[in-house]
């Protein structure tokens, strides 16, 4: 959730290091800081040659409550400047949002910035305020800086300090460590949290995430779980849990500055609703190379495997989970394969049944989702060991623990709410439902050919529903500063209302619920009123009779319904009920179109409401922690 970024370099670092804070902003933080090492140079004038002499190293450390902007004010006014540094942005989880919690922590004269949790902190606490140390703060961090420079103490020795330090740790962490007395030396560790080593010439730097390193470098080596490197300006030393040194291959990333770059659009979350079909046509491209479907898509050994599974686990959490509540009905409908769609946040906590011929999909936008890590790897320890990750980012750490994988090519995505990230990820899943059907004999060759062209439609026909933004920022002003609002859907779409509702309250702070519309008469029904406004999502499917008599069951008490209705769906407009109309129906991929609407509803509340579309309140992109 929180965002680091190091560099060492024979420039000044600080704008390295305050543009890739601004870059780490759309994860979510409360808090910023900097940490870096200045040495200051003198020239000493003798026998009338000049020489340069070291005026000492000073470590200076600045945080901010509040935006990067408030940090980068404070650096002006500081005039800070270094060659070596660490920054970070802060989702509090261990002590409140302010000043004195925000990272780096400093022990004497080492600086540290750690993304995590440590859950023996308590225990090292009391240990290192026996020895001495002073807290100055709440957090569980604290306890890394003060016991790398109890070791420090004792050897003299960053590398071997911060080793030492991280083998007392029970928890998760990513870690960047500096020290005045070494102004070319930065340590990193992880465990469990992302962290990588970005490569250039002469010069080296750390990040949680590629997007903050993509001004300097795309040359990126992936630190593996456990890892600890020490980096200079000429090259770097990685050594393995066991301290026997690693070696981390580099790779070149595909990513670029211009594709995280804002453009001509107002939020990044508007961005990327608007870059659905081109996301979509990149992540059908390598589906639909072969001609036809192909258990390679999901890479070497899919087909043995696929074979194998006789039911489907699907571990997610928030909008992924919403897509693998929606790729349970394709999988049962048309693959005729068993499937549960597990929030992966509860998975690992309750006793479940295992099946050693499961299939274990795993859905994250980040592949770093820290529950649906754990969730796979509690899979793996009851015996199910056919896993599938399903994620927009190839050297994710879901990739590298899963058997199989299917990369969802939607390019960076900013905004907290995720948008082209779900409608990739339902492609994805639909992809998987077909290769299953075919491989059980379920699906002849027309039927594939019929939805390979469906598939291909696809994006041109997401390009023509994103032309309803005008009508739907229409409704969005009605809606606006209404207190709760209703959504309802019926089989195949109710996960789709509750991806809308969710939408909502991300990011306009309505307080939003979804319910399957034949659920309305259970309870439901006692909260609306004129002040309810009703969200309906109404294909032209089996269920729309059933889902019409629901409406009407909130029209007889006075609610007001905005219905997100199919070309042929016959709903007729008339006061107190809204209707806008999209596109014919599209069978089974009707999810993916119903869908954008709802992202374009939620953005255009929160813009008349006034609220930061892309970092809303409490929340965060990648959630790293527990």
């Amino acid at each position: 959730m929180c965002g680091i970024i190091g560099a060492v370099a024979q420039r000044n670092v600080v704008p390295i290091l305050l543009e890739g804070l601004r870059r780490l902003e759309y994860r979510g933080y409360d808090s910023a800081g900097l940490a870096v090492v200045d040495h200051a140079l003198v020239d000493v004038r003798r026998s009338g040659r000049a020489e340069e002499a070291l005026d000492g190293n000073e470590l200076v450390n600045l945080r901010r409550s509040g935006r990067v902007a408030e940090l980068e004010a404070a650096v002006h006014e500081h005039k800070t400047h270094g060659h070596l540094g660490i920054a970070h942005t802060r989702w509090a989880t261990h002590g409140a949002p302010c000043e004195r919690n925000a990272h780096p922590h400093l022990s004497h004269n080492i600086a540290v910035v750690h993304n995590g949790i440590i859950e023996n902190h308590d225990a090292l606490r009391m240990r290192l305020g026996d020895l001495g140390y002073v807290f100055a703060s709440e957090t569980d961090s604290e306890v890394i800086a003060h016991l790398i420079h109890y070791h420090y103490r004792q050897n003299k020795d960053l590398f071997l300090a911060t080793q030492q330090a991280v083998r007392e740790l029970d928890g998760a962490y990513a870690i960047g460590v500096i020290c005045d007395d070494a102004p070319q030396q930065l340590i990193c560790a992880r465990e469990g949290s992302p962290l990588l080593i970005g490569v250039g010439i002469e010069e080296h730097f750390i990040a949680s995430d590629i997007s903050a390193l993509l001004p300097v470098t795309q040359k990126i080596v992936y630190l593996e779980e456990g890892d600890v490197a020490n980096i200079g300006l000429l090259g770097f030393e990685i050594v393995d849990a066991a301290g026997n040194p690693a070696d981390r291959a580099a790779q070149t990333s595909e990513l670029t500055a211009e594709r995280a770059e804002l453009g001509n659009y107002r939020h990044f979350m508007q961005k990327e609703i608007h870059e659905q079909p081109r996301a979509l046509a990149d992540t059908l491209e390598g589906l639909l190379a072969h001609g036809g479907l192909d258990a390679r898509i999901f890479g070497p050994g899919a087909d043995a495997i696929l074979r194998t599974v006789d039911s489907v686990t699907i571990l997610a959490c928030g909008t992924s989970h919403h897509a693998g509540l929606i790729a349970r009905y394709w999988l049962e409908d048309i693959a005729g394969i068993t499937c549960n769609a597990e929030v992966a946040s509860e998975y690992r906590y309750r006793d479940s049944v295992p099946n050693p011929n499961a299939l274990i999909v795993t859905i994250s936008q980040s592949g770093e989702t820290a529950d649906t890590l754990a969730a796979l790897n509690h899979a793996k320890s009851l015996g199910q060991p056919h896993s599938l990750s399903i994620c927009n980012v190839p050297e994710s750490a879901l990739v590298r623990q899963s058997k199989l994988s299917f990369l969802t090519r939607a390019g960076p995505e900013i905004g907290v709410a995720s948008t082209k990230a779900f409608t990739t990820q339902l492609v994805a899943l639909f992809a998987l439902t077909l290769v299953l059907a075919k491989l059980r004999g379920r699906l002849d060759q027309t039927a594939e050919k019929f939805c390979l062209e469906e598939l291909r439609r696809l994006p041109e026909i997401v390009r023509k529903i994103l032309g309803v933004e005008n009508q739907v920022e229409k409704w969005a002003e009605r809606i606006a500063f209404k207190q709760h609002a209703l959504f309802l859907g019926r089989g195949l779409h109710y996960p789709i209302a509750m991806e809308g509702a969710l939408k909502l309250k991300e990011i306009s702070y309505i307080h939003a619920e979804a319910y399957p519309a034949g659920e309305l008469k259970h309870g439901p029904l006692a909260l609306v009123d004129s002040d309810m406004p009703v969200v309906a999502v109404a294909p032209n499917d089996a269920l729309l009779e059933k889902l019409k008599s629901n409406l009407q069951e909130v029209r007889t008490r006075g609610g007001e319904l905005f219905v997100f209705a199919d070309e042929d769906s016959h709903f007729v407009a008339q006061e107190g009920v809204h209707v806008l109309r999209l596109s014919a129906h599209a069978g089974p991929l009707s999810p993916i179109l119903h869908v954008i609407p709802l992202q374009l509803l939620a953005y255009h509340t929160a813009l008349q409401k006034g609220t930061d579309v892309d970092k809303p309140r409490n929340l965060a992109k990648s959630v790293t922690v527990e």
